[in-house]
Protein backbone atom coordinates (compact mmCIF):
# COMPACT_ATOMS: atom_id res chain seq x y z
CA UNK A 1 0.00 0.00 0.00
CA UNK A 2 2.81 2.19 0.87
CA UNK A 3 4.67 1.47 -2.61
CA UNK A 4 1.30 2.62 -3.92
CA UNK A 5 0.95 5.78 -2.15
CA UNK A 6 4.41 6.43 -3.22
CA UNK A 7 4.14 6.03 -7.50
CA UNK A 8 0.86 8.00 -6.78
CA UNK A 9 2.88 10.74 -5.01
CA UNK A 10 5.59 10.88 -7.89
CA UNK A 11 2.73 11.02 -10.56
CA UNK A 12 1.03 14.08 -8.59
CA UNK A 13 4.50 15.54 -8.16
CA UNK A 14 5.72 15.07 -11.54
CA UNK A 15 2.20 16.41 -13.36
CA UNK A 16 2.06 19.55 -10.79
CA UNK A 17 5.54 20.52 -12.29
CA UNK A 18 4.92 19.93 -16.03
CA UNK A 19 2.00 22.10 -14.80
CA UNK A 20 3.81 24.56 -13.93
CA UNK A 21 6.01 24.60 -16.83
CA UNK A 22 3.35 24.79 -19.28
CA UNK A 23 2.23 27.98 -17.19
CA UNK A 24 4.10 30.23 -18.80
CA UNK A 25 3.40 29.36 -22.39
CA UNK A 26 -0.02 31.04 -21.48
CA UNK A 27 0.82 33.52 -18.86
CA UNK A 28 -0.10 37.28 -19.76
CA UNK A 29 2.02 39.18 -22.29
CA UNK A 30 2.26 41.72 -24.85
CA UNK A 31 1.32 40.52 -28.55
CA UNK A 32 1.74 43.03 -31.68
CA UNK A 33 -0.86 42.87 -34.23
CA UNK A 34 -0.32 45.37 -37.23
CA UNK A 35 0.84 49.02 -34.96
CA UNK A 36 -1.56 47.74 -32.52
CA UNK A 37 -0.18 46.08 -28.84
CA UNK A 38 -2.91 43.45 -27.15
CA UNK A 39 -2.50 42.26 -23.46
CA UNK A 40 -3.20 39.01 -23.90
CA UNK A 41 -4.65 37.04 -20.58
CA UNK A 42 -5.91 33.50 -20.35
CA UNK A 43 -5.03 33.96 -23.97
CA UNK A 44 -7.55 36.34 -24.68
CA UNK A 45 -7.26 40.08 -25.36
CA UNK A 46 -8.03 42.07 -22.10
CA UNK A 47 -8.45 45.72 -21.26
CA UNK A 48 -7.41 46.31 -18.14
CA UNK A 49 -11.19 48.34 -17.01
CA UNK A 50 -9.28 48.94 -12.71
CA UNK A 51 -8.89 50.91 -9.97
CA UNK A 52 -5.95 52.09 -7.90
CA UNK A 53 -5.97 51.92 -4.21
CA UNK A 54 -4.41 54.47 -2.00
CA UNK A 55 -1.11 54.19 -1.03
CA UNK A 56 -1.68 52.89 2.41
CA UNK A 57 -4.79 50.42 2.31
CA UNK A 58 -3.17 47.27 0.69
CA UNK A 59 -0.64 47.40 4.06
CA UNK A 60 -3.98 45.85 6.26
CA UNK A 61 -5.47 42.67 5.44
CA UNK A 62 -7.98 44.27 7.53
CA UNK A 63 -8.71 47.35 6.21
CA UNK A 64 -8.87 45.51 2.81
CA UNK A 65 -12.15 43.85 3.84
CA UNK A 66 -14.57 46.41 3.26
CA UNK A 67 -12.90 47.58 -0.02
CA UNK A 68 -13.55 44.65 -2.03
CA UNK A 69 -17.15 44.53 -2.22
CA UNK A 70 -17.19 48.06 -2.89
CA UNK A 71 -14.40 47.27 -5.79
CA UNK A 72 -17.07 44.70 -7.03
CA UNK A 73 -20.16 47.41 -6.86
CA UNK A 74 -18.16 49.20 -9.22
CA UNK A 75 -17.57 46.49 -12.03
CA UNK A 76 -13.72 46.68 -12.38
CA UNK A 77 -12.03 43.80 -13.89
CA UNK A 78 -8.32 44.58 -12.49
CA UNK A 79 -7.44 46.13 -9.12
CA UNK A 80 -4.13 48.03 -8.98
CA UNK A 81 -2.42 47.44 -6.05
CA UNK A 82 1.23 48.53 -4.32
CA UNK A 83 3.87 45.77 -3.04
CA UNK A 84 6.12 47.43 -0.61
CA UNK A 85 9.52 46.59 0.25
CA UNK A 86 9.47 47.83 3.73
CA UNK A 87 7.04 44.93 4.58
CA UNK A 88 7.96 42.30 2.20
CA UNK A 89 11.74 42.65 3.80
CA UNK A 90 11.48 43.78 6.96
CA UNK A 91 14.96 42.09 8.13
CA UNK A 92 17.41 41.96 5.36
CA UNK A 93 17.45 38.65 3.88
CA UNK A 94 13.45 38.05 6.11
CA UNK A 95 10.83 37.80 3.76
CA UNK A 96 7.06 38.11 4.19
CA UNK A 97 4.81 37.91 1.59
CA UNK A 98 1.54 36.92 3.33
CA UNK A 99 0.10 40.65 2.13
CA UNK A 100 0.59 39.90 -0.88
CA UNK A 101 -1.27 36.05 -0.93
CA UNK A 102 -4.13 38.04 0.77
CA UNK A 103 -4.91 39.90 -1.95
CA UNK A 104 -3.88 37.10 -4.75
CA UNK A 105 -6.69 35.11 -2.63
CA UNK A 106 -9.44 38.02 -2.31
CA UNK A 107 -8.99 39.08 -5.89
CA UNK A 108 -9.38 35.33 -7.12
CA UNK A 109 -12.89 34.97 -4.61
CA UNK A 110 -13.89 38.35 -6.65
CA UNK A 111 -13.08 37.20 -10.17
CA UNK A 112 -10.57 40.13 -10.54
CA UNK A 113 -7.36 40.41 -11.59
CA UNK A 114 -3.74 42.40 -10.09
CA UNK A 115 -1.49 44.78 -11.31
CA UNK A 116 1.08 44.95 -8.82
CA UNK A 117 3.02 48.24 -8.15
CA UNK A 118 6.19 47.65 -6.13
CA UNK A 119 7.28 50.62 -4.09
CA UNK A 120 10.95 49.76 -4.07
CA UNK A 121 13.83 51.76 -4.11
CA UNK A 122 11.47 54.80 -4.98
CA UNK A 123 8.05 56.14 -4.91
CA UNK A 124 7.04 59.53 -5.56
CA UNK A 125 10.62 60.61 -5.95
CA UNK A 126 11.26 59.59 -2.65
CA UNK A 127 12.79 56.54 -0.51
CA UNK A 128 10.04 56.33 1.76
CA UNK A 129 9.31 53.05 1.19
CA UNK A 130 12.69 51.14 1.90
CA UNK A 131 12.74 48.82 4.67
CA UNK A 132 14.21 50.77 7.78
CA UNK A 133 17.79 48.17 7.72
CA UNK A 134 17.60 50.32 4.74
CA UNK A 135 17.14 53.83 6.04
CA UNK A 136 19.15 53.79 8.71
CA UNK A 137 22.65 52.81 7.13
CA UNK A 138 23.60 55.69 4.86
CA UNK A 139 26.92 54.67 4.54
CA UNK A 140 26.32 51.41 3.29
CA UNK A 141 23.13 52.85 0.89
CA UNK A 142 24.11 56.45 0.18
CA UNK A 143 21.41 59.05 -0.98
CA UNK A 144 21.82 61.68 -3.48
CA UNK A 145 23.36 64.79 -2.79
CA UNK A 146 21.20 67.71 -4.16
CA UNK A 147 24.24 71.31 -5.52
CA UNK A 148 24.53 72.31 -2.05
CA UNK A 149 26.39 68.49 -0.82
CA UNK A 150 22.80 68.16 1.20
CA UNK A 151 21.47 64.60 1.27
CA UNK A 152 17.94 63.95 0.04
CA UNK A 153 15.56 61.16 0.97
CA UNK A 154 16.65 59.55 -2.35
CA UNK A 155 18.99 56.65 -3.18
CA UNK A 156 21.27 57.27 -5.56
CA UNK A 157 21.03 54.98 -8.31
CA UNK A 158 24.86 55.31 -8.67
CA UNK A 159 25.58 52.73 -5.81
CA UNK A 160 25.53 49.19 -6.47
CA UNK A 161 24.67 48.49 -3.04
CA UNK A 162 21.24 50.33 -3.82
CA UNK A 163 21.00 48.37 -7.00
CA UNK A 164 21.60 44.68 -5.64
CA UNK A 165 19.24 44.97 -2.41
CA UNK A 166 16.40 46.25 -4.21
CA UNK A 167 16.87 44.08 -7.66
CA UNK A 168 17.57 41.43 -4.03
CA UNK A 169 13.80 41.90 -3.05
CA UNK A 170 12.42 42.33 -6.78
CA UNK A 171 13.44 38.73 -7.46
CA UNK A 172 12.17 37.39 -4.71
CA UNK A 173 8.83 38.83 -5.18
CA UNK A 174 8.71 37.54 -8.61
CA UNK A 175 10.06 34.03 -7.10
CA UNK A 176 7.15 34.59 -4.98
CA UNK A 177 4.79 35.06 -7.45
CA UNK A 178 5.37 32.49 -9.89
CA UNK A 179 5.36 30.01 -7.35
CA UNK A 180 2.04 30.40 -6.01
CA UNK A 181 0.24 31.74 -9.53
CA UNK A 182 1.78 30.66 -12.43
CA UNK A 183 -0.46 28.36 -12.94
CA UNK A 184 -4.03 30.93 -12.05
CA UNK A 185 -1.97 34.37 -13.97
CA UNK A 186 -4.40 36.41 -11.22
CA UNK A 187 -1.16 38.71 -11.29
CA UNK A 188 -1.16 40.15 -14.89
CA UNK A 189 1.75 42.79 -14.86
CA UNK A 190 4.21 44.21 -12.64
CA UNK A 191 4.97 48.19 -12.42
CA UNK A 192 8.54 48.64 -10.98
CA UNK A 193 8.96 51.49 -8.73
CA UNK A 194 6.43 54.46 -8.61
CA UNK A 195 6.94 57.91 -10.42
CA UNK A 196 10.90 57.86 -10.48
CA UNK A 197 11.86 61.23 -10.41
CA UNK A 198 14.94 63.87 -9.47
CA UNK A 199 14.73 66.51 -6.80
CA UNK A 200 15.07 69.12 -5.86
CA UNK A 201 17.97 69.81 -8.88
CA UNK A 202 18.11 68.00 -11.97
CA UNK A 203 20.74 65.41 -11.29
CA UNK A 204 22.36 63.49 -8.02
CA UNK A 205 25.86 65.18 -6.99
CA UNK A 206 26.86 62.90 -5.34
CA UNK A 207 30.26 61.48 -6.35
CA UNK A 208 29.30 58.58 -8.14
CA UNK A 209 27.07 61.04 -10.27
CA UNK A 210 30.07 63.71 -10.31
CA UNK A 211 32.26 60.70 -12.14
CA UNK A 212 29.77 59.54 -13.98
CA UNK A 213 28.45 62.65 -15.75
CA UNK A 214 32.12 63.52 -16.82
CA UNK A 215 32.16 59.81 -18.55
CA UNK A 216 31.54 59.44 -22.24
CA UNK A 217 28.03 58.49 -22.87
CA UNK A 218 27.34 55.31 -23.28
CA UNK A 219 27.64 53.35 -26.82
CA UNK A 220 24.05 51.67 -26.11
CA UNK A 221 22.38 55.03 -26.34
CA UNK A 222 24.01 56.71 -29.00
CA UNK A 223 23.79 53.74 -31.04
CA UNK A 224 19.93 54.01 -30.24
CA UNK A 225 19.53 57.62 -31.38
CA UNK A 226 21.63 56.66 -34.46
CA UNK A 227 19.07 54.20 -35.37
CA UNK A 228 16.15 56.39 -34.43
CA UNK A 229 17.59 59.57 -35.45
CA UNK A 230 14.62 60.61 -37.80
CA UNK A 231 11.55 59.54 -35.42
CA UNK A 232 13.31 61.04 -31.88
CA UNK A 233 11.51 63.06 -29.98
CA UNK A 234 11.82 67.07 -30.87
CA UNK A 235 13.58 67.69 -27.67
CA UNK A 236 16.03 65.29 -27.72
CA UNK A 237 16.91 65.82 -31.41
CA UNK A 238 16.73 69.29 -31.14
CA UNK A 239 19.84 69.16 -28.46
CA UNK A 240 21.78 66.34 -30.23
CA UNK A 241 21.32 68.37 -33.16
CA UNK A 242 22.65 71.99 -31.55
CA UNK A 243 26.26 69.59 -30.68
CA UNK A 244 26.46 68.21 -34.12
CA UNK A 245 25.05 64.57 -33.96
CA UNK A 246 28.16 63.83 -31.71
CA UNK A 247 28.66 59.87 -31.32
CA UNK A 248 31.53 60.17 -28.74
CA UNK A 249 32.20 62.42 -25.82
CA UNK A 250 31.16 62.93 -22.41
CA UNK A 251 27.41 64.31 -21.75
CA UNK A 252 27.97 67.95 -22.42
CA UNK A 253 29.78 67.78 -25.18
CA UNK A 254 26.86 65.44 -26.66
CA UNK A 255 23.84 67.19 -25.28
CA UNK A 256 25.02 70.59 -24.39
CA UNK A 257 25.45 71.90 -20.97
CA UNK A 258 21.97 72.85 -19.59
CA UNK A 259 19.23 71.32 -17.02
CA UNK A 260 18.46 70.02 -19.89
CA UNK A 261 21.17 67.79 -19.95
CA UNK A 262 20.99 66.96 -16.74
CA UNK A 263 17.63 65.14 -16.97
CA UNK A 264 18.96 63.11 -19.80
CA UNK A 265 21.64 62.31 -17.63
CA UNK A 266 19.84 60.89 -14.41
CA UNK A 267 17.00 59.10 -17.23
CA UNK A 268 20.04 57.46 -18.24
CA UNK A 269 20.87 55.94 -15.05
CA UNK A 270 17.28 55.77 -13.73
CA UNK A 271 16.55 53.77 -16.32
CA UNK A 272 19.53 51.13 -16.64
CA UNK A 273 18.49 50.68 -12.72
CA UNK A 274 15.20 49.70 -13.59
CA UNK A 275 16.28 47.96 -16.17
CA UNK A 276 18.31 45.51 -14.06
CA UNK A 277 15.53 45.02 -11.89
CA UNK A 278 13.01 44.27 -14.53
CA UNK A 279 15.83 41.98 -16.10
CA UNK A 280 16.60 40.09 -12.93
CA UNK A 281 12.52 39.41 -11.99
CA UNK A 282 11.87 38.48 -15.98
CA UNK A 283 14.30 35.81 -15.61
CA UNK A 284 12.48 34.58 -12.86
CA UNK A 285 8.71 35.38 -14.37
CA UNK A 286 8.15 36.86 -17.15
CA UNK A 287 5.74 39.62 -16.91
CA UNK A 288 5.06 42.10 -18.67
CA UNK A 289 6.53 45.19 -16.97
CA UNK A 290 6.13 49.26 -17.31
CA UNK A 291 7.36 52.14 -15.61
CA UNK A 292 5.03 55.11 -14.40
CA UNK A 293 5.71 58.83 -14.85
CA UNK A 294 4.52 61.77 -12.89
CA UNK A 295 3.86 64.48 -15.52
CA UNK A 296 5.89 67.59 -15.71
CA UNK A 297 3.57 70.75 -15.48
CA UNK A 298 4.33 73.53 -17.52
CA UNK A 299 6.82 76.23 -17.35
CA UNK A 300 8.90 74.16 -14.55
CA UNK A 301 12.24 73.51 -15.03
CA UNK A 302 13.84 70.29 -14.43
CA UNK A 303 14.63 69.99 -10.77
CA UNK A 304 11.72 72.26 -9.98
CA UNK A 305 9.89 69.44 -10.84
CA UNK A 306 9.95 65.40 -10.73
CA UNK A 307 12.53 65.35 -13.42
CA UNK A 308 14.19 62.71 -15.20
CA UNK A 309 11.30 59.91 -15.00
CA UNK A 310 9.52 58.80 -18.42
CA UNK A 311 8.36 61.71 -19.62
CA UNK A 312 7.72 62.74 -23.41
CA UNK A 313 10.45 65.05 -23.69
CA UNK A 314 12.79 62.19 -22.59
CA UNK A 315 11.00 59.28 -23.34
CA UNK A 316 13.83 58.22 -25.84
CA UNK A 317 16.71 58.01 -23.33
CA UNK A 318 14.28 55.71 -21.44
CA UNK A 319 13.30 53.01 -24.38
CA UNK A 320 17.01 53.25 -25.25
CA UNK A 321 17.77 52.38 -21.47
CA UNK A 322 15.11 49.74 -20.70
CA UNK A 323 14.83 46.70 -23.36
CA UNK A 324 13.12 44.69 -20.47
CA UNK A 325 10.59 47.21 -19.63
CA UNK A 326 7.53 46.81 -22.25
CA UNK A 327 5.77 50.17 -21.15
CA UNK A 328 6.20 53.53 -20.41
CA UNK A 329 3.09 55.13 -19.04
CA UNK A 330 1.36 58.56 -17.77
CA UNK A 331 0.40 59.02 -14.48
CA UNK A 332 -2.45 61.79 -15.11
CA UNK A 333 -3.52 64.57 -12.86
CA UNK A 334 -2.93 67.41 -15.55
CA UNK A 335 -5.54 69.03 -17.09
CA UNK A 336 -5.64 68.38 -21.60
CA UNK A 337 -5.89 65.05 -21.33
CA UNK A 338 -5.93 64.49 -25.12
CA UNK A 339 -2.47 65.99 -25.71
CA UNK A 340 -0.84 63.92 -22.91
CA UNK A 341 -2.08 60.94 -24.42
CA UNK A 342 -1.08 62.36 -27.99
CA UNK A 343 2.72 62.73 -26.66
CA UNK A 344 2.68 58.68 -25.10
CA UNK A 345 1.44 56.94 -28.55
CA UNK A 346 2.76 59.08 -31.08
CA UNK A 347 5.04 56.57 -32.28
CA UNK A 348 2.38 53.67 -32.07
CA UNK A 349 3.36 52.64 -28.79
CA UNK A 350 0.28 51.40 -26.48
CA UNK A 351 -1.34 53.62 -24.10
CA UNK A 352 -1.33 52.45 -20.68
CA UNK A 353 -2.97 54.70 -17.68
CA UNK A 354 -2.10 53.17 -14.46
CA UNK A 355 -3.18 56.27 -12.20
CA UNK A 356 -5.46 59.08 -13.27
CA UNK A 357 -7.12 61.28 -10.82
CA UNK A 358 -10.55 60.14 -9.38
CA UNK A 359 -12.93 63.07 -10.36
CA UNK A 360 -16.14 64.17 -12.40
CA UNK A 361 -15.36 63.39 -15.90
CA UNK A 362 -13.25 59.79 -16.04
CA UNK A 363 -16.14 58.18 -17.07
CA UNK A 364 -15.84 60.28 -20.79
CA UNK A 365 -11.85 59.82 -20.80
CA UNK A 366 -12.33 56.15 -20.57
CA UNK A 367 -14.29 55.54 -23.57
CA UNK A 368 -12.30 58.00 -25.24
CA UNK A 369 -8.64 56.33 -24.44
CA UNK A 370 -10.45 52.95 -25.09
CA UNK A 371 -11.86 54.01 -28.38
CA UNK A 372 -9.09 56.74 -29.26
CA UNK A 373 -6.60 54.61 -28.74
CA UNK A 374 -4.49 51.83 -28.26
CA UNK A 375 -5.01 51.85 -24.62
CA UNK A 376 -4.67 48.84 -22.71
CA UNK A 377 -5.29 50.26 -18.87
CA UNK A 378 -7.52 52.66 -17.17
CA UNK A 379 -7.33 53.25 -13.70
CA UNK A 380 -8.61 55.80 -11.36
CA UNK A 381 -6.34 56.32 -7.98
CA UNK A 382 -7.81 55.77 -4.85
CA UNK A 383 -10.77 53.96 -6.36
CA UNK A 384 -11.84 52.72 -3.05
CA UNK A 385 -12.32 56.43 -1.63
CA UNK A 386 -16.10 56.57 -2.57
CA UNK A 387 -19.11 56.22 -0.11
CA UNK A 388 -21.54 55.28 -2.99
CA UNK A 389 -19.97 53.33 -5.23
CA UNK A 390 -23.02 51.79 -6.45
CA UNK A 391 -23.71 55.47 -7.74
CA UNK A 392 -20.40 56.07 -9.26
CA UNK A 393 -20.06 57.02 -12.68
CA UNK A 394 -16.81 55.22 -13.50
CA UNK A 395 -18.68 51.93 -12.40
CA UNK A 396 -21.45 52.74 -15.13
CA UNK A 397 -18.65 53.51 -17.86
CA UNK A 398 -17.68 50.03 -17.25
CA UNK A 399 -20.31 47.93 -17.30
CA UNK A 400 -20.78 49.13 -20.65
CA UNK A 401 -17.05 48.96 -21.22
CA UNK A 402 -16.94 45.56 -19.85
CA UNK A 403 -19.77 44.31 -22.46
CA UNK A 404 -17.95 45.73 -25.47
CA UNK A 405 -14.49 44.88 -25.16
CA UNK A 406 -14.61 41.65 -27.01
CA UNK A 407 -15.60 44.46 -29.73
CA UNK A 408 -13.30 46.74 -29.18
CA UNK A 409 -10.40 44.11 -29.48
CA UNK A 410 -11.70 42.81 -31.92
CA UNK A 411 -12.22 45.63 -34.10
CA UNK A 412 -9.08 48.00 -33.59
CA UNK A 413 -6.41 46.49 -35.77
CA UNK A 414 -8.65 47.28 -38.90
CA UNK A 415 -9.23 50.81 -37.91
CA UNK A 416 -12.79 50.21 -37.05
CA UNK A 417 -13.18 51.89 -33.40
CA UNK A 418 -13.19 55.70 -33.28
CA UNK A 419 -13.66 57.56 -29.87
CA UNK A 420 -14.81 60.74 -28.71
CA UNK A 421 -14.61 63.45 -25.86
CA UNK A 422 -16.01 66.63 -25.66
CA UNK A 423 -17.11 69.34 -23.51
CA UNK A 424 -18.92 72.43 -23.71
CA UNK A 425 -16.50 74.49 -26.03
CA UNK A 426 -16.12 71.30 -28.73
CA UNK A 427 -17.05 71.55 -32.33
CA UNK A 428 -18.50 68.56 -33.78
CA UNK A 429 -16.21 65.90 -34.59
CA UNK A 430 -16.66 64.44 -37.99
CA UNK A 431 -15.25 60.88 -38.65
CA UNK A 432 -14.93 58.72 -42.06
CA UNK A 433 -16.55 54.80 -41.20
CA UNK A 434 -17.25 52.94 -44.28
CA UNK A 435 -19.54 54.50 -46.83
CA UNK A 436 -20.56 57.03 -43.99
CA UNK A 437 -19.85 60.17 -42.39
CA UNK A 438 -20.63 60.45 -38.43
CA UNK A 439 -20.99 63.76 -36.43
CA UNK A 440 -20.14 63.59 -32.94
CA UNK A 441 -21.46 66.15 -30.90
CA UNK A 442 -22.20 66.88 -27.06
CA UNK A 443 -26.10 65.97 -26.16
CA UNK A 444 -26.26 69.66 -24.92
CA UNK A 445 -25.86 70.96 -27.99
CA UNK A 446 -29.18 69.85 -29.17
CA UNK A 447 -30.77 72.32 -26.14
CA UNK A 448 -33.18 70.07 -25.05
CA UNK A 449 -31.89 69.08 -21.65
CA UNK A 450 -32.53 71.97 -18.66
CA UNK A 451 -28.36 71.26 -17.67
CA UNK A 452 -28.04 73.02 -21.40
CA UNK A 453 -28.21 76.28 -19.93
CA UNK A 454 -25.52 75.52 -17.16
CA UNK A 455 -22.35 77.63 -17.44
CA UNK A 456 -20.68 74.09 -16.85
CA UNK A 457 -21.35 71.08 -19.15
CA UNK A 458 -20.34 67.64 -18.39
CA UNK A 459 -17.95 66.33 -20.04
CA UNK A 460 -18.86 63.31 -21.90
CA UNK A 461 -17.49 60.68 -24.68
CA UNK A 462 -18.35 57.40 -26.52
CA UNK A 463 -17.03 54.69 -28.48
CA UNK A 464 -17.78 53.87 -32.31
CA UNK A 465 -17.30 50.44 -33.04
CA UNK A 466 -18.10 49.81 -37.49
CA UNK A 467 -18.64 46.15 -37.43
CA UNK A 468 -20.26 45.59 -41.16
CA UNK A 469 -21.01 48.05 -43.85
CA UNK A 470 -23.89 50.36 -42.40
CA UNK A 471 -23.49 48.29 -39.04
CA UNK A 472 -22.47 50.20 -35.75
CA UNK A 473 -22.36 49.63 -32.12
CA UNK A 474 -22.66 53.39 -30.02
CA UNK A 475 -21.30 53.18 -26.57
CA UNK A 476 -20.96 56.08 -23.92
CA UNK A 477 -22.41 58.85 -21.96
CA UNK A 478 -24.06 62.60 -23.34
CA UNK A 479 -23.13 61.95 -27.01
CA UNK A 480 -25.56 62.75 -30.00
CA UNK A 481 -24.29 61.23 -33.90
CA UNK A 482 -25.91 61.99 -36.89
CA UNK A 483 -24.75 59.66 -40.33
CA UNK A 484 -24.33 60.83 -43.73
CA UNK A 485 -23.67 58.76 -46.90
CA UNK A 486 -20.56 59.38 -48.65
CA UNK A 487 -21.76 58.01 -51.91
CA UNK A 488 -22.79 61.10 -53.93
CA UNK A 489 -26.34 61.77 -54.21
CA UNK A 490 -27.58 59.40 -51.75
CA UNK A 491 -28.38 59.92 -48.56
CA UNK A 492 -28.35 58.03 -45.32
CA UNK A 493 -31.02 56.44 -43.01
CA UNK A 494 -32.06 54.05 -40.34
CA UNK A 495 -32.83 50.93 -40.74
CA UNK A 496 -33.26 50.18 -36.77
CA UNK A 497 -31.29 51.78 -33.66
CA UNK A 498 -31.53 49.17 -31.18
CA UNK A 499 -30.50 49.93 -26.96
CA UNK A 500 -29.62 46.62 -25.43
CA UNK A 501 -27.03 44.65 -24.00
CA UNK A 502 -24.08 41.89 -24.56
CA UNK A 503 -24.79 38.62 -22.54
CA UNK A 504 -21.95 36.45 -21.92
CA UNK A 505 -20.67 38.12 -25.84
CA UNK A 506 -24.29 37.37 -27.56
CA UNK A 507 -26.15 40.94 -28.63
CA UNK A 508 -29.37 40.63 -26.26
CA UNK A 509 -31.77 43.84 -27.91
CA UNK A 510 -33.96 45.68 -25.55
CA UNK A 511 -35.71 48.83 -26.84
CA UNK A 512 -36.12 49.95 -30.35
CA UNK A 513 -35.16 53.73 -30.48
CA UNK A 514 -37.68 55.39 -33.12
CA UNK A 515 -39.79 58.12 -32.20
CA UNK A 516 -38.64 60.70 -30.14
CA UNK A 517 -35.32 58.58 -28.95
CA UNK A 518 -34.07 59.08 -32.24
CA UNK A 519 -35.48 62.09 -33.20
CA UNK A 520 -37.76 60.58 -35.98
CA UNK A 521 -34.83 59.04 -37.67
CA UNK A 522 -32.21 62.44 -37.52
CA UNK A 523 -29.52 61.17 -34.87
CA UNK A 524 -28.51 58.41 -32.49
CA UNK A 525 -28.59 59.79 -29.31
CA UNK A 526 -27.71 58.88 -25.30
CA UNK A 527 -28.65 61.41 -22.75
CA UNK A 528 -26.07 63.19 -20.54
CA UNK A 529 -25.97 60.82 -16.96
CA UNK A 530 -26.97 57.81 -18.84
CA UNK A 531 -24.65 54.79 -20.35
CA UNK A 532 -25.82 52.64 -22.91
CA UNK A 533 -25.19 50.68 -26.14
CA UNK A 534 -26.70 51.63 -29.16
CA UNK A 535 -27.17 48.89 -32.03
CA UNK A 536 -27.40 50.92 -35.16
CA UNK A 537 -28.23 49.55 -38.67
CA UNK A 538 -28.47 52.38 -41.91
CA UNK A 539 -29.28 52.34 -45.51
CA UNK A 540 -29.00 54.42 -48.46
CA UNK A 541 -31.78 56.01 -51.06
Amino acid sequence: MKSKLFVIGIILFCSSRVNAQAAPDHMPRLVKKGKYTQLLVNDKPYLILGGELGNSSASSNVYMRPIWPRLKQMNLNTVIAPVYWELVEPGEGRFDFSLLDSLIKNARLANMKLVLLWFGAWKNSMSCYVPAWVKTNTERFPRILDKSGSQQEILTPFNKNNLEADKHAFVKLMHHIRHIDSIQNTVITIQVENEIGMLPDARDYDEGATTAFSQVVPEQLLIYLEKNRLVLSPEIKSAWEANGYKTSGNWEEIFGKSLYTDEIFMAWHYATFVNELATAGKAVYDLPMYVNAALNRPGLKPGQYPSAGPLPHIMDVWKAGTPSIDILAPDFYNPDFKHWCDLYTRYSDPLFIPEIRFEKGIDAKAFFAFGNYNCLAFSPFSIESTDHPEKEPIGKAYNILKQVSPLITKYQSTGAVNGFLLNKDSLPKEVKMGDYSLVVSHEYKLGWSPGAKNDEWPLTGCIIISVAPGEFYVAGTGIVITFASVIVNRKAGFISVDEGQFDNGKWIPGRRMNGDQDHQGRHVRIPCNEYSIQHVKLYTY
